[in-house]
């Protein structure tokens, strides 16, 4: 009897198995410690396979960054759905708090992005601007639906501390019940954030850019550690 042909396992298949791999592999371990035989080899693909969709390992990393990207924006667009816009705000600095409690989280992925790669035209950082640019849009959006004072310090603020990224040992600690000093700062500064949409007056806002001026760089700079 005549063998009947294997069917080709199709392209589209291929390029999701791949990214799936990278995507897990370079969120847990770092772009730069995963290097492209390790995810072809997990993914069982051919080298041929990475340059016919994705070119090279950059343009890998940058549609890994673009992947947790979307990702993120669903899930805060779906966690706000229901809240009236005025409000969202305030319910986003929930929506971070309830992710630095998921199973898997290790931190902020376009955090590690920046931390490892030092080139700022790398394609991974241009996706990691543009989605600064769209929290940065939002929350001038959620001001202006709030009515408060200077709606565009607000947003820079907001989006400013937002974009820094959270402490990874601190965060699995909070979300174990264990609150320690690190990440009870990081929750003050979430709070502060808030501040400025409770309170949205001038004299108020300038209070806050103080505190996140002395703060900042201890309670929310993140360095991915393996």
């Amino acid at each position: 009897m005549p063998r009947k042909k294997r069917s080709a396992t199709p392209p589209a298949a291929v390029r999701e198995r791949l990214l799936d791999t990278a995507d897990r592999l370079f969120y847990q371990e770092g772009v730069r410690a995963v290097g492209i035989d390790r995810v072809l080899a997990e993914a069982g693909a051919a080298k041929a396979s990475l340059y016919s969709h994705f070119g090279c390992k950059d343009d890998l990393v940058a549609a890994h960054v673009e992947r947790r990207a979307a990702d993120a924006r669903a899930q805060i667009e779906a966690y706000l759905a229901e809240i009236p816009p005025a409000g969202r705000a305030l319910k986003f600095f929930d929506w971070v708090l309830e992710w630095t409690k998921s199973r898997d989280f290790r931190g902020c992925p376009l955090q590690h992005v920046v931390a490892e790669l030092s080139d700022t035209k790398h394609p991974a950082r241009t996706v990691v601007a543009g989605q600064r640019r769209w929290i940065h849009a939002k929350f001038l959006e959620w001001a202006r639906a709030a009515g408060v004072a200077q709606p565009a310090l607000v947003a820079a603020v907001s989006s400013a501390r937002t974009n820094r990224g959270f402490p990874l040992r601190s965060a699995r600690r909070y979300a174990s019940g264990s609150l320690p000093a690190a990440w009870a700062s990081s929750s003050i500064m979430l709070s502060i954030a808030k501040a400025v949409w409770v309170f949205p007056t001038e004299r108020h806002h300038s209070t806050v850019i103080g505190v996140f001026g002395e703060c900042s760089e201890t309670c929310f700079d993140f360095v991915p550690s393996r």
